[in-house]
């Protein structure tokens, strides 16, 4: 598949995708960009959260790491599950309750104004992270194979796709989000089923056949029972529950969304129908591994050395056909877009709400506009630039970076909303930042020691937990019941 073969798919689709959003952001305003003017169909919603949750890395990394994890990613999905029902029945009828634009409001009216900027503060550090190396996943694939051959630079690369995502989210935010996502999810699971049937076709196998030849290899295991490793089942089990909530229940981006529905009724039908939906999906997503890994074996094909991030779309732009090749195009743009413009709408909601206080009535409508925008543009450039340093750092598996960077990250909004929910305590306001600061140093010093200290122990996802616990305990102590500390 040459270089222009792929831009052209790349153009093609992003014009389909300026096409939805010139419709749906018409007579767009400020509440349309915030929370889609409350009026999002909850079905919609669930079906665009899928692509939105999966995003460029799922795409990519999952079906590569079954190499070395086997589907022991899977007992985190379980996790999930789990998870997303927390946010259902506990987090969203609480968001709903408090008619809440930015869910850190909720921290201000409970704890103080400290702690809701520090929530606010940790959510915007996560999800900048977040969302640039989900982004850059994607871009790192279309440099190697469209923009490299041609001398272009990787910043240029980059450039230019947040300037397309700038573009088509300047205007209607949440209200054009909500349909864009469901386009893109439509496209990436074409993509993936496609690819499935493909390799499966190459392998000249019978649906029985891929589901028997997948079921009696080794990457089909799921469960690992021994307690130093990592994948260790409680830990990724209880980890991956709390990553859910902290990262979708506890995060903007995922409930700007979600609430964005009529009532909280149909926002918990949505999470539900998505959480179902999700763990089927990702068992596919690792089936899809199991099928690289054997078709590598049978036609031994060179495995490539980044092996995780580089395996999917080696075989698919090279081995499989042009067809493949631009299945494979299409589910990664179609995965990239929803990781960069959810975070750009949803990290300036934060900024404009949370720091600026839009629902002060500070400005006027004309004003908040023009500084939404304002906001809007210079987050794009801040992923920019993190995309561009990760690119010059990076030497590991993306999916690990991005979890290993969420237990740091998560963990103290984790910890602030437990406080504020399971409690009636109030808390010494000024000093949590100095708790949410020092969590996450804590846990550093401990997932670095782990070995030495914990006889072998070796932390997994299950730091997000630690950390979380720390901030809560951090929080108890600067706390007393009914008289609410200056």
């Amino acid at each position: 598949m040459t270089p222009a073969l792929i831009l052209t798919v790349v153009l093609i689709y992003t014009i389909l995708l300026f096409g939805i959003t010139f419709y749906t952001s018409r007579n767009a305003d400020n509440q349309s960009y915030f929370v889609g003017n409350r009026a999002s169909p909850w079905y919609v919603v669930a079906y665009g959260m899928i692509g939105a949750s999966l995003s460029g890395v799922t795409f990519m990394s999952v079906p590569g790491d079954v190499g070395t994890g086997n589907f022991s990613y899977f007992q985190m999905v379980l996790g999930y599950l789990l998870g997303y029902g927390v946010i259902a029945f506990v987090l969203l009828p609480v968001y709903y309750r408090m008619n809440l634009t930015s869910i850190y409001t909720y921290l201000k009216e409970r704890l103080g104004v400290s702690t809701y900027k520090t929530g606010a503060f940790f959510f915007i550090l996560s999800r900048v992270v977040g969302a640039s190396f989900r982004l850059y996943i994607v871009i790192y694939v279309l440099q190697l194979f469209i923009f490299q051959a041609w001398g272009v630079p990787f910043w240029l690369t980059v450039l230019i796709f947040i300037l397309l995502i700038l573009a088509y989210t300047f205007k209607g935010g949440v209200k054009t989000i909500v349909w864009t996502d469901s386009l893109q999810t439509t496209f990436m699971l074409l993509s993936l089923f496609l690819s499935v049937y493909l390799i499966s076709d190459q392998l000249n196998w019978s649906f029985s056949e891929v589901i028997s030849q997948i079921t009696e290899s080794s990457y089909s295991d799921i469960f690992v029972w021994d307690w130093h490793a990592g994948t260790f089942f409680p830990k990724h089990f209880f980890g991956g529950m709390f990553i859910a909530i902290a990262m979708t229940g506890l995060d903007q981006e995922m409930m700007q969304k979600n609430i964005s529905c009529r009532n909280v009724g149909e926002s918990q039908k949505n999470m539900v129908t998505f959480s179902i939906i999700l763990v089927f999906v990702n068992l596919i997503f690792l089936s899809l591994g199991a099928l690289l890994y054997l078709y590598v074996q049978k036609e031994g094909i060179v495995i490539p050395e980044r092996t995780t991030d580089d395996l999917f779309p080696s075989i698919a732009l090279n081995h499989l056909g042009t067809f493949s090749a631009i299945c494979f195009i299409i589910g990664l743009i179609s995965a990239a877009y929803p990781s960069a413009d959810g975070a750009l709408t949803a990290l300036t909601a934060s900024v404009c709400i949370d720091f600026l206080g839009f629902e002060e009535g500070k400005y006027s409508e004309e004003q908040k506009t023009k500084i939404r925008k304002r906001v809007h543009v210079i987050f794009g450039f801040v992923l920019l630039a993190v995309i561009v340093i990760f690119h010059a750092i990076n030497n590991q598996a993306v999916i690990r970076q991005i979890f290993k960077a969420a237990n740091y990250t998560y963990g103290p909004l984790l910890g602030l909303f437990a406080f504020g929910i399971l409690t009636k305590r109030n808390v010494f306001d000024k000093m949590v930042p100095v708790v949410g600061i020092l969590s996450p140093v804590i846990c550093y010093v401990l997932d670095v020691n782990s070995k030495e200290w914990f006889n072998g122990y070796k932390f997994g996802n299950e730091l997000i937990i630690v950390n979380g616990c720390i901030t809560f305990l951090g929080l108890l102590l600067l706390s007393r019941n009914k008289k609410v500390l200056a």
